[in-house]
């Protein structure tokens, strides 16, 4: 069996050989049905498990060996010629497995018919004995096609094959069984699951590290140019260009990972084939670097695109998480032009660098492609830079735009400069808009008992809990800080405000507020008890109850348990986690 993928929190260089928890899928139960049979038969039993390139057939017949036919002796000959040995020395004894995994490897070559010959007189001795075999499709369907006349070559296997329906085991893991609680528990399962295309599971299980391999010790002639390549398709998914990657792209972005000697030695005409080809190399015959895409409307691959490995995009978020890519990076992403929405995450990710020029560039780059969302972001860093008044401009653009979230910042802003009426003004069309936070802390901030029951009251009549879980929080907060005796406005809330005091109305309680959001939805329930114990700083009893909550199928328990491994320091387990979460709701559990 191959060596697995390790879990995220697990070194990845110590040697050990990882074998994660086995989760039993349909075929599982038809082999395991076949091997009781012939524990029990008294008669000789071909058995053949099919399956591409590590799906997990080998360690499905292991697994079901194990199971099955315990007290059973197992022979395992490791070539042909061994196998003829055995088998003109008079064969396995009876209650024996004869394994003969990837059975291509016998039936084959000089020796193969003859070996196929004598397990046909293996079949024939005397039982219980078991013949047990592996085996790609490919393999089969060459082995026991029909040949065109005088051209057999594999008669004898043809005839040992015929005498067997295969198990087959399949490449991908269905939707059931990723629910198995196992698949988050054990570590490799849960970053295979995190890091496979189309839930191929096994196969990234067993290839993942032969991938990282490829990439890592790359070789000449054309290695060091496709590790370049690899690269830039790397720090591209990571930073947030999450479209098809454009060859265009790549060729550009390439030369600012190579050395000074390997771009004077590259052929201006051919380095970039030979880089392609490099990353596209299929390892295990299995997985690439580099995959192509598949036209949505159309047979065949859509031209001049490809996409990066998920395996490879989860381990570069780890061993790059520290870099920063070259300026022919930022100069390929400037002339390639990605959608604005790529845009912004690129710039967002340059800003939490503090690549504030890089950010900046392509903030305006996205404004000028339709992205008014960046007109506040763009704002924000010239605010930062201390220039004022283009950054009120800025926001007034983004806030004529429709960006309830620059209303909020105007809004905040009036507010801070003591304009409290033209902060609530501000406030309110926020809330119009489809943004009622701001809103939240004016009221909370003048003790609005008023404003504070009529969106608590509009929450309930909308069934949102999460305006609800807010208002708590804010609630929580500002009684915290009246308690301290804090005075001065700080950024410790939620949505960045703490208040001296809260004149909160008598039946309007933090508990309420929780009841409230929370009736009626036993999964919400869990969370915000969770959130309540971990603000009374019972972070073990918090991780119990989120854990139960995703058990229970809430996605956004999955975030919230994310937000607490982040906060303890623990960025890997936290990455997993908010991956998970995404994939199971496709959004933050709390979007504020």
């Amino acid at each position: 069996m191959h060596p697995a993928i390790r879990g995220a929190t697990e070194e990845e260089d110590d040697g050990a050989f990882v074998l994660p928890d086995y989760i039993q899928r349909h075929h599982d139960w038809l082999l395991r049905k076949r091997l009781d049979a012939a524990v029990s038969s008294e008669q000789p039993t071909l058995m053949l498990v099919r399956g591409e390139s590590c799906t997990g057939k080998t360690r499905s017949a292991f697994e079901a060996v194990r199971t099955c036919m315990k007290g059973w002796q197992l022979v395992f000959p490791k070539t042909a010629g061994r196998l003829l040995a055995l088998l003109d020395a008079g064969g396995p004894a009876p209650r024996t497995v004869l394994w003969l995994n990837e059975m291509q490897n016998y039936l084959t070559g000089a020796d193969g018919e003859e070996a196929a010959a004598a397990l046909r007189g293996c079949l024939e001795l005397p039982g219980p004995l078991m013949v047990l075999g592996t085996l790609w499709p490919e393999y089969h369907r060459i082995l026991t096609a029909t040949p065109p006349a005088g051209q057999d070559t594999h008669a004898n296997a043809r005839a040992l094959l015929g005498q067997v329906k295969p198990v087959d085991v399949p490449a991908s893991f269905p939707a059931k069984v990723l629910k198995d609680p196992r698949m988050h528990r054990d570590g490799s399962l849960a970053r295979a699951m995190g890091t496979s295309t189309g839930n191929r599971i096994a196969q990234t299980l067993a290839a993942g590290p032969q991938l990282v391999d490829h990439y890592q010790q790359a070789t000449e002639p054309h290695g060091p140019y496709g590790h370049a390549v690899i690269t830039a398709a790397m720090d591209a998914r990571r930073l947030g260009y999450t479209s098809p990657l454009p060859a265009a792209f790549l060729e550009a972005a390439a030369p600012g990972y190579l050395s000074g000697q390997q771009r004077a030695a590259a052929d201006p005409a051919a380095w970039f084939a030979g880089a392609l080809g490099y990353a596209r190399e299929k390892v295990k015959g299995v997985a690439a670097a580099l995959e192509p895409v598949a036209d949505s409307d159309r047979m065949g691959a859509l031209p001049g695109v490809y996409h990066l490995s998920d395996y490879l995009d989860h381990h570069a978020r780890d061993s790059r998480r520290r870099a920063f890519p070259p300026e022919s990076f930022w100069s390929a992403v400037r002339s390639q032009e990605p959608a604005p929405d790529e845009l912004a995450a690129l710039a967002d990710a340059s800003r939490a660098r503090h690549r504030y020029r890089i950010a900046a560039d392509l903030y305006q780059h996205a404004i000028d492609a339709g992205d008014t969302r960046c007109l506040r972001r763009l704002a924000e860093l010239h605010e930062q830079a201390g220039h004022l008044q283009e950054a009120e401009q800025l926001y007034r653009r983004g806030a004529a735009a429709g960006d309830a979230s620059a209303l909020v910042e105007l809004a905040v802003r009036r507010a801070r400069a003591g304009d409290l009426d033209g902060a609530e003004r501000l406030a309110q069309q926020a809330a119009a808009a489809g943004s009622p936070y701001a809103l939240m802390e004016l009221a909370v901030r003048r003790g609005d008992s008023e404003t504070v029951e009529a969106l608590t009251q509009q929450a309930i009549d909308d069934g949102d809990p999460m305006v609800l879980m807010a208002l708590s929080d804010l609630a929580g907060q500002a009684m915290a800080d009246e308690q301290l005796g804090q005075e001065e406005w700080g950024s410790t809330g939620p949505l960045g405000l703490t208040e001296s005091a809260l004149q909160s109305p008598e039946d309007i309680t933090e508990e309420e507020l929780w009841d409230e959001a929370v009736y009626g939805d036993e999964d919400l329930a869990l969370r915000s008890e969770a959130q309540a114990q971990a603000r009374s700083g019972d972070f073990e009893e918090s991780e119990q109850l989120l854990l139960e909550a995703a058990d229970a199928g809430d996605a956004s328990a999955l975030t919230e348990l994310a937000r607490l491994r982040e906060e303890a320091g623990d960025f890997e387990a936290a990455e997993q986690l908010f991956r998970f979460g995404l994939e199971a709701d496709g959004s933050p559990a709390r979007p504020w």
